[in-house]
């Protein structure tokens, strides 16, 4: 056994009978070493499982080859995200660092800025932000936001249509037949919530169907935050016959308040969601939504970062197209 379970590079040195210096030749890839001693030297650190400290790498080198995938929270959005980004990055020689410091503090207002503090610099050669609530950081390395809560600025970004996801999710009621429409929307300082929105009353606007305030409501993103609002909409003396939501949690949390009223999915109440999250697909019954590409999403933003730490010249904003997914939560009059 090591001291504290750790293997240092001096324990690589002992038992493959060679100096430090030989062993920080090796992994560094630098010559005037034997090939027959560097093959032992690899050997060695295969077997004690050696790896060298990133800081150590990056004071070194000035690079880690390590990206920051930073977010607020792992929930099913990001967590989408993080699959895309982890098939994007194989055979780039980079690794990922996925970072979430909402244990160490009850503030999320501006996490990017301490989060970025922790890792960039010596553990990180580029950090993808996931949902940003600010975008006015300044950083020595590059960064790429993905979704910003405020939309497109100086940053980098990638997001997708959420304009045009909206459009075509209340067209696809309003051909259903129904005219009387709830919409449980994101928060409202969210620029996606309000694109949301803004599809919403357009769609409703150029069929002649008129928007009702009563019908309106803040559902957050969140199911706890979504489950009032749902239920004050679903008792209403003239309820709707069909709610869009303005995510897909909040759409499943709007189903389960409908069954808990005793109605019946689609029967008498029809729902759609946005995002397409796996959580949409396992519903009951399995939610119609509108899917904007989540993994993709993530592909895009380490490619998009990668050129920027390697120089290259990229667009400063990338958006990427929604689309209807039908299942079985929806139903015509």
């Amino acid at each position: 056994m090591f001291p504290n379970g750790r293997v240092t590079i001096g324990d690589v040195a002992r038992t493959a009978g060679v100096s430090v210096a030989t062993v920080s030749k090796v992994i560094n890839q630098r010559h005037g070493v034997a090939a027959a001693t560097s093959e032992r030297v690899l050997e060695v650190v295969g077997q004690l499982g050696y790896e060298s400290s990133l800081v150590a790498r990056s004071l070194r080198s000035l690079r880690t080859n390590v990206i920051g995938i930073l977010v607020a929270e792992f929930e099913p959005y990001s967590t989408e995200l993080l699959k895309g980004t982890s098939a994007a990055v194989e055979g780039t020689g980079y690794e990922l660092l996925a970072y979430s410091g909402s244990g160490l503090t009850g503030e999320n207002a501006g996490w990017e800025r301490r989060y970025l503090a922790r890792l960039g610099g010596t553990l990180i050669d580029g950090a993808i932000l996931v949902t940003p609530t600010v975008v006015d950081v300044d950083h020595d390395i590059p960064i790429v936001a993905v979704d910003p809560h405020l939309g497109p600025s100086a940053l980098p970004t990638i997001d997708s249509d959420s304009l045009g996801g909206a459009i075509a999710a209340t067209e696809y009621l309003l051909r259903l037949g129904h005219r009387r429409i709830g919409f449980l929307g994101g928060r409202p300082d969210l620029d996606s919530a309000r694109l949301r929105e803004q599809g919403f009353r357009s769609a409703m606007a150029a069929a002649g169907v008129p928007v009702h305030p009563e019908l309106m409501r803040v559902g957050g993103y969140r199911p706890g935050a979504a489950e009032l609002p749902a239920r004050e909409l679903l008792t209403l003396a003239e309820r709707p016959t069909a709610i869009f939501a303005g995510n897909d949690l909040t759409a499943i949390q709007t189903m389960e308040v409908a069954r808990s009223l005793g109605l019946r999915i689609p029967e008498d109440l029809s729902v759609i969601g946005f995002d397409n999250v796996p959580e949409s697909a396992l519903a009951n019954p399995p939610l119609t939504t509108i899917q904007q590409p989540i993994q993709q999403m993530g592909a895009e933003a380490v490619r998009m970062l990668i050129d920027l730490i390697n120089g290259t010249e990229r667009a400063p904003h990338l958006r990427l197209p929604t689309s209807l997914v039908e299942r079985s939560s929806c139903r015509a009059l």
